[in-house]
Formats: structure tokens, C-alpha cells, sequence
């Protein structure tokens, strides 16, 4: 089963899809974000084409674990990807997943250049793979 996620942000939003073993993460794109409704609809037509089965969305959360103004976004946007799917959209939490993304980038030797500039998909993949992991924990 392939599952997509999303790491919703304000100008970007980074996308991961897993194998069809829903074992490991791979970045898929990072799309512009253009409004919350044709946000919604170019992830809902990534999913389609890649036979996705479920949707998680990356939500974050302040310290007293309330979702925090980009979680709030978050739920928003997957309300919108509700309305134009019929595929289970789930939010999941995303703390901490750029920082994530970008340390993992470092410890794997890639060079300062090749760094730079947006950490969105590898995000996404640090969110996707937490989820699998959580999952696979759960169903042994």
C-alpha cells in the first residue's frame, strides 16, 4: 500500500511517497503553494497517479500540545484534500521534521551546496517514515 505525505507549508509544500511495501520514504516533489483549494487539488492528482492508498499530513504542535498556527494551517489544508479525495487523509506529528530532514542531510556526507535551499520533500520523507515506523511497531 502507498502512502503519501505532505509537509504543508507557507510557500511550499514538500511530498514523500513510500514503496508499495509501505517500508521506506522517498521525497516525491515539492509543489509552490498557490491557494489551499489548488494546493489541495495538485496533491489529490499526485495520489491518483501514484495509487495511493492513505494521505498523512504533517501537523505541528506548541509545547502544551496544541497544534500551533502551522498545525492549525495543517488541518485545514487536510480538511480541503478531504473535500477533494476520497482517500483517509491523516494528520500526524511533524515536530521537529525539517530540523530532522536537514541533520539526517549532513550525517549522509551531502555537501553544503547540495543543502541549500528548501528541505520540504526531505521533510516530507522524515514525517513518512516516522509514520511507517509507528506503524509497523503497532502491527508486529
Amino acid at each position: 500500500m502507498r502512502i503519501l505525505a505532505v509537509d504543508h507549508g507557507e510557500k511550499r509544500i514538500g511530498l514523500a511517497l513510500s514503496d508499495a511495501t509501505a517500508t521506506i520514504a522517498s521525497p516525491l516533489k515539492v509543489i509552490e503553494h498557490v491557494s489551499r483549494a489548488i494546493d489541495a487539488a495538485q496533491v489529490a492528482d499526485l495520489a491518483t497517479q501514484n495509487d495511493v492508498k492513505l494521505i498523512v499530513i504533517g501537523q505541528s504542535f506548541d509545547e502544551d500540545g496544541n497544534p500551533n498556527p502551522a498545525g492549525r494551517k495543517a488541518a485545514r489544508f487536510a480538511d480541503e484534500l478531504k473535500n477533494q479525495t476520497n482517500l483517509p487523509v491523516q494528520l500526524w506529528d511533524e515536530s521537529f521534521s525539517t530540523q530532522e530532514a536537514r541533520t539526517a542531510r549532513i550525517e549522509l556526507g551531502v555537501s553544503r551546496k547540495k543543502r541549500a535551499g528548501h528541505q520540504d520533500a526531505f521533510a516530507a520523507v522524515v514525517i513518512l517514515q516516522s509514520y511507517l515506523e509507528a506503524h509497523r511497531q503497532i502491527n508486529k
